[in-house]
């Protein structure tokens, strides 16, 4: 038996929140929609145009009096004490809740020669392009990812005017590497202090090698120039 318990159902109306799933009756008919007690002490309003995505003449083709309903709320106004449902499920993400860097799991719907479309939620599937498939070149998309794979997404871009979402994997990959790279950390005083001294005492030493050879090298020269000198003159 699983321990995840599931969660209470709101008995105020204040406790009630967009997206919220609910049960409830069918209390009343009207001709732009119908009444639902959820068990909140006030009944929401299921209107005409949220019972179906198609076109509904009459809202008895729907939901008749006395029916248990599944609904969501679409907004909700404690003060005014209105309550707005729906029988279509919301979208998991609405294009104002999707925010540039934000990362989110999806699966991808279909795979192109250019990317991948991935389904996150939202009214459109997010296009990973090719090239935002790793970090790495790739070649073939199916390289990376197939069809019905789960995967990690980072968002790139998103336009609601044109419902278009750009999507990465690789941006997620090189995050990941970085934060795997080892931190060092920050040096004393005394540490930078004895590097310093390091560094000064080993240019001296080089300073001091590099006067050694030379003058040894023109000591060199100089006992050479002297048995030339001393050979001519015998």
């Amino acid at each position: 038996m699983s321990d995840v318990q599931a969660p209470p159902t709101p008995s105020r109306l204040e406790d009630l929140r967009p997206k919220m799933k609910l049960t409830g009756t069918v209390k009343k008919i009207e001709l732009f929609g119908a009444f639902v007690d959820v068990g909140v002490g006030r009944d929401g309003l299921l209107h005409i145009s949220a019972l179906s995505p198609k076109r509904v003449n009459k809202v008895e083709e729907v939901v008749k009096e006395g029916d248990q309903v599944t609904v969501w709320v679409r907004k909700v106004d404690p003060k005014a004490g209105r309550i707005d449902l729906t029988l279509m499920e919301p979208l998991a993400l609405d294009w104002d809740e999707i925010k540039i860097h934000q990362v989110l799991k999806g699966k991808v719907i279909k795979v192109e020669k250019f990317g991948a479309f991935v389904e996150i939620g939202a009214e459109r599937p997010g296009l990973i392009h090719i090239s935002e498939l790793a970090s790495h070149r790739v070649d073939e998309v199916t390289e990376i990812v197939k069809l019905g794979d789960e995967v990690e997404v980072k968002v790139l871009a998103v336009d609601p005017r044109k419902k278009q979402i750009k999507l990465s994997m690789k941006a997620i990959e090189m995050a990941d590497e970085e934060s795997e790279e080892p931190d060092m950390p920050p040096m004393t005083s005394m540490e930078f202090a004895l590097r310093q001294a390091m560094g000064s005492s080993e240019a001296k030493a080089r300073a001091a090698s590099r006067k050694l050879k030379h003058q040894r090298g023109r000591e060199e020269q100089e006992d050479i120039l002297s048995r030339t000198l001393a050979h001519k003159r015998k």
